[in-house]
């Protein structure tokens, strides 16, 4: 598999786990503490918000200089949540989720991706709840008020307090308390991933069929990212992490199928709460292109190195520098 495939490949498995942007005018005056308690009430109820409430919405997701429309559609109900992504723009992929698997179709690849549920992209669906599990970590303040998508909205920031990640500026719905926009901030401050809603509708009830994909997938191979029936190699062991920022902790370790990639990988997720990096173990088989080094797709680093045969590719929404330390440290073994 060439490079580009195999990283757009490795992209495409943080989709599937599958989005969110500028500065206030003017700032409240908040003293520091006030302003931080405030800041992770408001992440608290966004957090809730995002989980408990209908709505149907469309997105602008930039990255890099690559700009995407898409369609967010999000069911709660006695079933639980429900939701679905369209792109809008570009090849017409689809992301199908409940509360047990994600389904990503990919018309591009002729390919229908499988896996089981996990947090996805959008930051609501990441942030831990309570908010202050990861106040060790990160600085939150309220920083101002601004409107987007003609809602007014509380402007809130989310500092890093080392160089291992990312920061977040977010713009909260004040009456729905959801998150509209966000931008995702690299090591010198700089946005490097943003989301903007233009339109968004909450509504009591979203019609079945909206959830239903409009894309049959019939004739794509479908792949299960994890199965039970997926090999594993003779002398394959216990692959680990060693080294990884603090507050980063595994929360899944599992064998998974890639699209456009016939040997299964051992893919292994570390989060601090907030930030997320999978780092994925793969068995080379005379492979003239397998990666190696640093490569970048926007908010999105990869860092990839070869051990005893075995490529080992680290990549996150975080600085370069973490997921090449992280990828480094991986050893075999108990």
């Amino acid at each position: 598999m060439k490079v580009k495939n195999r990283i757009i490949t490795l992209c495409s498995s943080l989709l599937c786990s599958l989005p969110i942007i500028i500065v206030s005018s003017f700032t409240v005056a908040v003293a520091d503490d006030d302003s931080s308690r405030q800041a992770q009430q408001l992440i608290n109820e966004m957090f809730s918000a995002s989980r408990e409430l209908n709505y149907d919405g469309i997105f602008v997701y930039r990255r890099g200089n690559r700009i995407d429309a898409m369609r967010l559609i999000h069911k709660a109900d006695a079933n639980g949540e429900r939701e679905r992504m369209v792109s809008l723009t570009g090849y017409a992929r689809e992301v199908i989720r409940d509360g047990k698997s994600v389904t990503c179709i990919f018309p591009d690849n002729q390919a229908v991706m499988v896996e089981k549920s996990r947090p996805q992209k959008l930051l609501t669906a990441q942030l831990p709840e309570p908010i202050e599990k990861i106040a060790d970590y990160y600085e939150f303040s309220v920083t101002g008020r601004d409107r987007v998508a003609g809602r007014a909205t509380w402007v809130v920031n989310i500092v890093p307090k080392d160089g291992y990640r990312y920061g977040y500026q977010l713009w909260v719905d004040e009456d729905t308390k959801l998150l509209l926009k966000s931008e995702l901030k690299d090591d010198s401050g700089w946005p490097v991933e943003q989301i903007l809603f233009t339109q968004l509708d909450v509504v009591e009830d979203i019609p079945e069929q909206l959830l239903e994909p409009a894309i049959s997938g019939s004739g794509y191979t479908r792949y299960v990212g994890t199965s039970d029936d997926i090999p594993v190699h003779a002398g394959d062991g216990e692959w680990r992490v060693t080294w990884m920022p603090a507050g980063f902790e595994m929360s899944d370790h599992e064998k998974q199928a890639m699209v456009a990639n016939d040997m299964p990988v051992d893919h292994m997720v570390y989060t601090d709460g907030l930030a997320i990096v999978s780092v994925f173990v793969e068995k080379l088989e005379n492979d003239p292109d397998a990666m190696q080094g640093p490569s970048r797709m926007g908010g999105v680093n990869t860092f990839a190195t070869l051990s005893n045969g075995y490529q080992v590719t680290a990549v996150g929404e975080v600085p370069q520098k973490t997921v090449q330390m992280m990828a480094n440290s991986v050893v075999q073994g108990r």
